[in-house]
């Protein structure tokens, strides 16, 4: 290999050993630039779209959903009743979340705290979109975009624990928590909403990258492929409420199908969760 004739000779003690181990060494650091590199790129990539992107103010028409039928006295049922598939999608792996890792396939502490804030986000989502979606207006939007921001950027954070490092995914975690809870502010104080289509953008992009670039510690990795198309199924059809609705003959929205999605992508992973076991042995 090229990187073995750029390595220095080994003086001392050592012997025949210290060859490969300076390889070793010389793979790992190199692993850590495209690593910092990866992550570097990205945080640029966002601040530059954050800073190029014009001012981003609500419209009344945010709240405007295409089925807004009233059935049974419930105003925008089909919007409202399909948010409750992710309460009976996340309150099995939040119970076992609490059950410990015995339970479940997870072997690092801040791994299983990831999985804790995934859980908890879609049970949260599940009331929070429903009281929204009973009444739409500004007020009551934050309880319809928080806990999918908490469930997606836990989730984004978690790949990074798994693939990357530990400590890397806690700092990713924490950072994306902390700029939530500021595009909140943002949106409500300066009626600016750049900050939060970014936060939701992310993932979009970086769910899958870091699926086709890093390897995975775990077996059964083709859930994670299955839960990204579904979560991106979601995604499209929440964009395409109007036009998924006009074409199934105004049976179902994309937004209801946009919930019923995401209520996919949390039971795939809890059935990959139940059973996966680890596949790559890595220091913590």
């Amino acid at each position: 290999m090229h990187l073995a004739a750029d390595l220095p000779p080994h003086r001392g003690r050592g012997g025949a050993g210290a060859g490969p181990i300076a390889l070793a060494s010389a793979l790992l650091r190199r692993e850590n630039h495209r690593r910092r590199a990866l992550a570097g790129g990205a945080v640029l990539a966002s601040t530059l779209l954050l800073v190029a992107t014009p001012r981003l103010r609500h419209s009344p028409a945010l709240h405007l959903f295409a089925d807004m039928r009233n059935l049974l006295g419930v105003p925008n049922t089909l919007n409202v009743l399909t948010a409750y598939p992710l309460l009976l999608a996340g309150v099995p792996g939040l119970i076992l979340c609490l059950c410990g890792s015995g339970c479940f396939g997870v072997s690092l502490r801040w791994e299983a705290l990831g999985w804790f804030l995934f859980y908890a986000g879609n049970v949260a989502a599940a009331f929070g979109s429903a009281y929204y979606h009973l009444k739409p207006d500004d007020d009551r939007l934050i309880w319809d975009r928080l806990p999918m921001m908490i469930s997606s950027s836990s989730l984004l954070s978690i790949l990074v624990i798994e693939r990357v490092d530990e400590r890397v995914g806690l700092s990713c975690l924490i950072s994306l928590l902390s700029l939530i809870l500021v595009s909140s502010a943002c949106e409500r104080i300066l009626d600016d909403m750049r900050l939060w289509v970014i936060l939701n953008f992310v993932p979009c992009i970086a769910i899958p990258a870091m699926l086709f670039l890093f390897p995975p510690k775990y077996t059964h990795s083709r859930f994670w492929f299955l839960a990204t198309g579904f979560y991106l199924l979601a995604r499209f059809e929440g964009l395409a409420d109007r036009k998924v609705y006009s074409v199934n003959r105004y049976f179902i929205s994309g937004h209801s199908l946009e919930h019923l999605c995401f209520a996919m992508v949390t039971l795939i992973l809890t059935v990959m969760l139940s059973f996966r076991n680890i596949k790559i042995a890595r220091d913590s």
